[in-house]
């Protein structure tokens, strides 16, 4: 399918500099284009690529001004960014997508099924489960009695939905997600650990995504929610009896322990650890590798460092701590000086 820069720069309300008849099929790095894609500058450290480009197309903020000639038809637009997310959206909708139920995939008498669903070879629906219209249930998922899948959502290949769990509408769960497995609860005995039986469930809130092999446990009891709108990377822990709030994003490898209640708005980078039973404000930006063993009270806050601290007061101690060797040897030396100047004076 063909697009051309007038039909791209309406639909994402841009002005065009160069052929309004240019065509593309396709999208393509800026610094890997070729004839017939559409590519764009957002960062300025890509800007040197505009000039080289091969892409018939390239988005670019209203800012930019070309400082030699670009032989790419340039359409430009308040956020590049958010403009190519548009029409990967658009190009990802034009897709055709699957419907029907394959015959090697096993749907329980019991459970109710909507309309234009898609079930695959050896994926499962169990007893009094529910899928919505329009869901895509891919090979080998799993939904387990009395779990619920709400509308236009998306489990890919090994996804599992254990029992009693509900995931909301148009939520995409990765392959190898897993809903609803027992939170780590044991009782230390004489004798050893004792299991502690996990009774909850997980509430998956609407327009949630989460990624590959990401787990989300039980509550021991009540309910683990994921609010509307939750982004979570791959490879994350979330565990029970947690509260993540809507629209908070998680990269990959975080880890969350039980009871701990996440706010609205928050940003975890990579491998960030959060201890069990703590409360995090809205708007909380933490950076990669850092841990909080303590709530962080407070709104619209950056934080980073293990115990995590202010941002701004991390990098100061950084800036000292790469010091730390010359700095030890300069108080060595000066506590060699100060014993030589009491031998003097003591004499």
């Amino acid at each position: 399918m063909e697009f051309s820069a007038k039909q791209i720069a309406e639909f994402i309300h841009g002005t065009i500099v160069g052929d309004e008849n240019a065509t593309v099929h396709t999208f393509a790095k800026i610094e890997e284009g070729v004839p017939g894609a559409i590519s764009f500058l957002s960062n300025p450290k890509y800007t040197h690529y505009i000039y080289e480009t091969k892409s018939s197309i390239v988005l670019v903020n209203n800012d930019f001004t070309p400082e030699k000639p670009v032989s790419a038809t340039l359409i430009k637009v308040a956020n590049a960014y958010e403009s190519v997310a548009k029409l990967l959206t658009l190009y990802e909708m034009s897709k055709p997508r699957k419907t029907g139920i394959h015959p090697l995939a096993f749907i329980d008498p019991t459970a109710k099924v909507g309309k234009d669903v898609y079930i695959g070879a050896f994926a499962f629906v169990g007893e009094n489960a529910t899928v919505g219209d329009g869901t895509a249930i891919h090979p080998h998922a799993t939904v387990c009695e009395n779990a619920t899948v709400g509308e236009n959502s998306i489990l890919y290949p090994n996804v599992t939905i254990y029992h009693d769990c509900r995931v909301g509408n148009r939520c995409i769960l990765h392959a190898g997600c897993v809903i609803g497995a027992d939170g780590f609860g044991f009782a230390p005995t004489p004798e050893g650990y004792e299991k502690i039986p996990q009774i909850g469930i997980v509430i998956v809130e609407d327009d949630v995504e989460i990624g590959a092999n990401t787990c989300v446990d039980r509550s021991t009891m009540g309910a683990t929610i994921v609010h509307r709108g939750v982004k979570l990377d791959n490879l994350i822990q979330i565990a029970h009896n947690v509260e993540v709030g809507s629209h908070t994003v998680m990269a990959s490898q975080v880890g969350v322990a039980g009871s701990t209640k996440v706010g609205e708005w928050c940003m975890f980078g990579g491998q960030v650890g959060l201890a069990g039973h703590i409360h995090v404000g809205n708007h909380i930006n933490i950076g990669a590798q850092s841990g909080v063993p303590s709530t962080v009270k407070g709104d619209h806050r950056n934080i980073m460092g293990s115990p995590a601290i202010d941002a701004r007061q991390f990098f100061k101690c950084s800036a000292a701590y790469k010091n730390l060797p010359e700095m030890f040897t300069a108080i060595g030396q000066m506590k060699r000086e100060i014993e030589e100047l009491k031998k003097q004076l003591n004499k």
